[in-house]
This record gives structure tokens, sequence and C-alpha cells, in this order.
């Protein structure tokens, strides 16, 4: 079955000069995918834009009025970190129709898997406001939309974005048909995604949170993934898992203190295909997020869509970071998580 994904010209539309989550960051994924002879092996999945219906799901809708006629009137700063032109509607409503349509490619099994690349991201937007350069949550409202329109119970979300994902979070906190598990650096922006954060009512044990200490490296964040989420993900045996791929982590990207390597993306992405086809059929469903030193961004998805295929060698142009921190005890840590998650019994 073929891997598919998500792309097109109208994400170009949300212009936002030269702020760091720009353009041209689509431009050097596609380039990266056209080099490597990646683009060639995988399949187009055409976006559509999202109801309003569909968004308020997810955001209320007085948010929406006000985020239109604030587009409409020219755009401009939302908040020191938020900014949209007067093309960032139509991109926002196609980013997160993109995300469904690879949910409705993946459920009907056309696809075994798809990403998309749209933008702008989402996975900080929460239900009365935009946030951290996201408008609406994209993995969000495709995951509601998966839950409400196929026969399924269970949609398990992995954030690998080095900022939690705050607005996936407070969606699917009182729940309970969405485990979501979130690996970011802490204390940092949002400066939500504490351990102890784990649902309430019907969402009691389904938030998972592992906030990582600075300069942490591939090893740790492998047995995170490891010892951690893959046990989580395999006793709730989700009908579909969807990932917020972010890939600021990078030791590459100057936007966070993470150390991960082009290669620790490709394991994780293994170990999260792993998770899939273990209670799903390997049905599985990514979105880009984050991600802004432009060649480590690229390199990274690509090495993400050789998992997806099947393939085991992905190419690494960085290499290691210059240094690699251990947490103290990170041993505990990890024993710590797996208490918090019930996971020993």
């Amino acid at each position: 079955m073929p891997v598919g994904y998500v792309a097109d010209q109208v994400y170009q539309k949300h212009d936002t000069n030269d702020h760091v989550e720009g353009k041209d960051r689509l431009t050097a994924i596609d380039e990266i995918l056209v080099k490597t002879g990646l683009k060639e092996q995988l399949e187009l999945i055409q976006p559509r834009p999202a109801t309003i219906d569909e968004i308020a799901t997810i955001h209320d809708r007085s948010y929406l009025q006000e985020l239109k006629k604030e587009i409409d009137s020219g755009g401009g700063w939302l908040d020191p970190d938020t900014y949209v032109s007067s093309g960032s509607w139509e991109a926002a409503l196609y980013a997160a129709g993109g995300v469904m349509n690879a949910v409705d490619s993946v459920l009907t099994g056309k696809h075994s898997s798809a990403f998309a690349l749209v933008r702008p991201p989402g996975h900080h937007a929460v239900r009365m406001h935009q946030m951290g350069f996201c408008l609406f949550n994209n993995v969000a409202i495709a995951a509601r939309y998966a839950l409400r329109n196929y026969d399924i119970k269970r949609v398990m979300i992995i954030d690998f974005d080095v900022h939690h994902g705050n607005g996936t979070q407070e969606a699917f906190y009182t729940d309970g048909h969405v485990l979501y598990c979130s690996t970011h650096e802490y204390p940092w922006f949002p400066f939500t995604g504490l351990a102890d954060e784990t649902g309430e009512g019907e969402g009691k044990g389904c938030i998972l949170n592992i906030p990582m200490e600075a300069s942490t490296g591939d090893a740790d964040f492998l047995r995170a993934y490891n010892e951690v989420i893959m046990p989580a993900g395999r006793r709730y045996h989700p009908d579909l898992v969807m990932v917020s791929a972010g890939y600021d982590a990078h030791w590459k990207d100057s936007m966070s203190n993470i150390n991960l390597t082009t290669t620790g993306y490709a394991r994780i992405t293994q170990i999260i295909q792993s998770i899939a086809a273990d209670c799903c059929g390997g049905k599985t469903v990514y979105t880009l997020e984050g991600g802004y030193h432009r060649p480590a961004l690229a390199f990274s998805v690509a090495a993400t869509f050789e998992i997806m295929l099947g393939h085991d060698e992905i190419f690494d142009p960085f290499g290691q970071p210059p240094t690699i921190t251990t947490p103290v005890d990170f041993d505990s840590y990890i024993a710590m998580l797996r208490q918090i998650h019930n996971l020993d019994k």
C-alpha cells in the first residue's frame, strides 16, 4: 500500500514575511524530497478547506469570527509570536482540511500512512485563541473528525515537537478517546506539559507528558519512547496513530536547546510505526508542526518518509551535536514516569 503526502501551493498564501515560520520551510522540504528521489515514491493527496463546523469541534466560534475579521482587515501581528496576512485564513482552512483528507486516505485504506505537509502549524492553538504561530489546531480537528466519521473509538496522538502541544492537551484533557503523548523541552514555551498533568474525568490517564532537560539527545529520547510511550500506546491500543511532527528539537535548530539528530528522528519514527503496526494495521497520519533550521527540517522530514516507506537506511548530513548531556539519574526519571502511568502492572 502506498504512502501519501499532502502538499499544495495554498499553504504559501500564509505569508509571514521574515518570520521564522516562513513559507520557505515547505519549499526546503520539497527540494530535498525531489533531490533524494523520495517524492516519486509518494502519492499526492489533495487538500480541501475545512468547514467552520469541523473547526468548531475544537475552537469556539467567537474566536473564529474574530480571527477572520483580523485577517480580512489586512492581518499583522495577532500576538508577539503569531503573524497573519490576507491569505492566512484560506491557508489555515486548507491546513486543517489537508490533515482530515490524510485521515480519510488512511482510514479508507487508500494509503498505509500519510504526512500532511501543511502550514500554519497547529498544536498550540487553544479553544479561544491563536498561539505560538498556530491558528487552528490541525491535529486535534482531524482526530475529532476521525472519531466522529469512522467506526473507531481511540486515537493516539504523539507530539515530538520541542514545544509542548498545549492546545492539543486542552482539547482532550477530559475526553478519554484520545491518548496524547508529548516529549518536549521544559522549562520552555509554552511552559505547560508537566509529568503530573495526566488528564481529568474520562480523560484521566490519557495525557502523557515527558518533559526533557536542555541538551538531552537521541539516547534518552529513545528510552522515553521505548520504555514509556510504546508500552502506554500498546496498552491503549489505538485505532489510529496521529503525529504532531515538529523538528525543532534538532540540534541545529536555534529554537530549542535539545540535541536530537536526523537519525534520532528516524528512530523515533520507527517506534511510532511499530506502535501503529501492533495496534491498528500501521495506520498513521503525520502533520507538520515546527522545525526552523531549513536544511535540518528538510532532511529530518525526508528521514521520516524513509521509515514510513519501510527503508532502514537514512541520510544524516549533520551527524551528532558537539555536546550531549544525560540528565542526572535518568533511570529514576523513567521509573517515575512508568509509575505515574501504571506501566509496571
